[in-house]
């Protein structure tokens, strides 16, 4: 067994992400497919940019309300309790919605390719729906 104290949160580097966003390293995975777990919170509006992950992203939001979108589909609405799987290799985004706060459990497997910053048209295209 190791024990380990709790790392200090972290602000979100811009290149990944639009407006104030913390990051609590939770673990790393040490076999053949690397993971990472972590808590993350979003400010209102703030949000990751475009990304993918290689082998895919569960989300399990704790708190707030947030938005998400994989690339050609629908903004749909997050709330507490909500979970969101992504596939292997799916570009895609998280956030906060524009008037709350958002915070989520991500497990993230295999390695994140980053892209673009989600821009305020794409955040804002159509109503997020329930």
């Amino acid at each position: 067994m190791q024990h380990s104290r709790k790392q200090a949160t972290a602000k979100g580097p811009a290149e990944w992400f639009t407006g104030e966003v913390w990051v609590d390293s939770i673990a790393q995975g040490h076999g053949s497919s690397p993971f990472g777990v972590a808590f993350v919170r979003f400010s209102p509006g703030a949000r990751t940019a475009w990304h993918s992950h290689s082998v895919g992203q569960t989300l399990y939001v704790t708190d707030g309300e947030g938005r998400a979108q994989a690339l050609g589909g629908p903004v749909v609405a997050l709330r507490a309790g909500d979970v969101v799987t992504t596939p292997a290799g799916e570009l895609h985004w998280h956030g906060a919605a524009p008037e709350h706060f958002m915070a989520h459990l991500a497990v993230s497997e295999g390695t994140t390719k980053w892209g673009d910053h989600v821009s305020d048209d794409e955040y804002n295209a159509g109503a997020a729906s329930s």
